[in-house]
C-alpha cells in the first residue's frame, strides 16, 4: 500500500508541474490558419468588455503604452503576444498595433486553430 501511495503522489506532482497555463485569461479568440511560435516576451489581451491586460495583470488602457514599456525594457527583440477577443473592435488591437510600430516592438496577433 505504501509504494501505491508513492506512486500516486509522483503522479499528481508530475500533473501539477506539467499542467500549467501561460494564458489564464478566457478568450474567445477569432479562427484563422498558420503556425504559432514560442517567442513570447509580453503578452497583451483586450476581453469584450475591453479590459486590457499585460500578461494577465489587469491595467487601465490609458497606460498601456507605459506598461509595455516597462515590460519590455532590455529585450533584445520585444515581442508582444496580441489577444483580441473575437467581438473586440478593430480599433482596440490597432491601438495596441500603433504603439508597438512606434516603439519598434514585434506584434504576434494571437488566434484559434481553424
Amino acid at each position: 500500500m505504501s509504494s501505491m501511495t508513492d506512486i500516486v503522489f509522483l503522479l499528481l506532482i508530475f500533473f501539477m508541474l506539467t499542467a500549467n497555463s501561460p494564458n489564464a485569461l478566457d478568450l474567445l479568440l477569432p479562427k484563422a490558419k498558420g503556425k504559432s511560435t514560442n517567442t513570447q516576451n509580453v503578452s497583451v489581451s483586450i476581453d469584450k468588455n475591453l479590459q486590457y491586460f499585460v500578461n494577465d495583470e489587469r491595467i487601465n488602457g490609458e497606460y498601456i503604452e507605459i506598461e509595455l514599456k516597462k515590460a519590455l525594457e532590455g529585450q533584445d527583440k520585444p515581442t508582444i503576444i496580441l489577444r483580441a477577443e473575437e467581438n473586440v473592435a478593430i480599433k482596440e488591437a490597432v491601438n495596441v498595433m500603433d504603439i508597438a510600430n512606434r516603439n519598434n516592438y514585434k506584434v504576434i496577433l494571437a488566434v484559434r486553430p481553424n
